[in-house]
């Protein structure tokens, strides 16, 4: 894989990382380093890199950007028990101009993808997440996106894009292949009453912070229905990652963002992950946070079931619910007590929406529903399907 815009790791951070600990994740990594250059990824499951991109943020644009501090803390971990190759692909310079830092990430997302390698991205600005999305233009199917952010992030898509206004850019930018976009752990005071409602009319998927810090368990099936994810870390409260300006004090604490980050890892379906709004200004404890994020999620990907609904399905435990002039159809995994709904597929729809005709669900939207309770998701990816 011949990439020349990625620059390697700093030697001499790999060299003291390496020497520190010879059972630690820095020595089992296969890192590109000036001296060794890009690795082999023939056997390689997972693949970060670092994208030092932040002229589209608020208040950041100018700042000097530099992974070191979550390498040197993520080095120092030591790994669970994984079967898994993990390589550092280094970083993403920027480009002469955003555009081209788009394009540079776009290829290499697309390229791993195709490898079945799974990206981990990080970033500067948020706005990045509209590149690691256009890498699935190749995709026959249209992806789902889950952002943990406390933002929408709608902005007006006919003005420039933003770090906070780049899903507008994909609901509106061709090619379509957005299916569902899911927020998680929103906070309405930062978002207009004109962004609420517009989720709500696009059948978008929105959490507020209090639903899921009281249950987060609430989030598994969307992360699990996910084909990208992204997470802000203007997310987490200030006291928890300690902290960047933009950081609220209300947000997830760090138990619960590496739950999420870890529910993003185990679903079968996550192709790649990202974590944006990096600043230096964050201290150690802000960069542990991080590199825990990134070890959340490889243990998720360490204990994916591999269960693919499709092929899988003939295994489950059917259940039949009727409601209203509908018979909902809930399937359970007699391996992982997982549940799915079964959304009915439109004949003459987009052939791109197949594989949404099972929707990751809990055991308690089939408890509401015999309660004569009708799923909110089932009714918006029903709606979804008819457009």
């Amino acid at each position: 894989m011949d990439f020349e815009f990625l620059r390697p790791v700093d030697q001499q951070l790999f060299e003291e990382i390496v020497s520190a600990e010879s059972h630690n994740l820095g020595s089992q990594l296969f890192v590109h380093t000036l001296a060794s250059g890009i690795p082999d990824l023939k056997n390689v499951q997972i693949a970060i890199v670092s994208v030092n991109e932040n002229r589209l943020a608020e208040g950041y644009e100018d700042e000097f950007l530099n992974f070191n501090k979550i390498r040197r803390s993520f080095y120092s971990l030591f790994p669970g028990n994984w079967d898994l190759n993990i390589a550092d692909l280094g970083s993403i310079e920027k480009g002469e101009t955003v555009e081209d830092t788009y394009f540079a990430l776009q290829s290499l997302v697309k390229e791993l993808l195709k490898k079945n390698i799974i990206p981990v991205i990080l970033g500067g600005s948020q706005d990045l997440i509209y590149a690691q999305y256009r890498a699935y233009d190749f995709v026959e199917q249209m992806v789902n996106l889950v952002n943990v952010d406390s933002r929408f992030d709608l902005g007006d898509a006919e003005k420039p894009i933003s770090s906070k206004s780049y899903i507008g850019k994909i609901v509106v930018n061709k090619p379509y292949n957005l299916f569902n976009y899911s927020n998680v752990g929103y906070q309405t005071y930062y978002n207009s009453q004109e962004e609420i409602g517009l989720m709500e009319r696009l059948f978008f998927d929105a959490f507020r912070l209090g639903e899921v810090t009281h249950n987060i368990k609430i989030v598994e099936p969307v992360m699990r229905d996910a084909n990208l994810v992204g997470i802000d870390l203007n997310a987490v409260n200030a006291s928890s990652i300690n902290s960047s300006p933009n950081n609220s004090p209300n947000g997830f604490d760090g138990k619960e963002i590496c739950a999420l980050a870890r529910y993003a890892g185990i679903s079968d379906k996550v192709s790649s992950f990202g974590i944006y709004e990096y600043t230096s200004s964050y201290s150690e404890t802000g960069n542990m946070l991080i590199a825990q994020m990134i070890w959340y999620f490889i243990e998720g990907v360490n204990y994916r079931s591999n269960e693919n609904t499709l092929s899988a399905k003939k295994d489950f435990t059917k259940y039949q619910v009727p409601i209203e002039d509908e018979v909902l159809v809930f399937f359970k995994s007699p391996r992982t007590g997982r549940w799915w709904i079964e959304i009915p597929f439109i004949s003459n729809s987009n052939t791109k929406l197949k594989r949404h005709t099972l929707l990751p669900c809990n055991h308690e939207d089939y408890l509401e529903a015999c309660n004569q309770v009708i799923p909110e998701r089932w009714y918006k990816t029903k709606r979804k399907n008819e457009v």
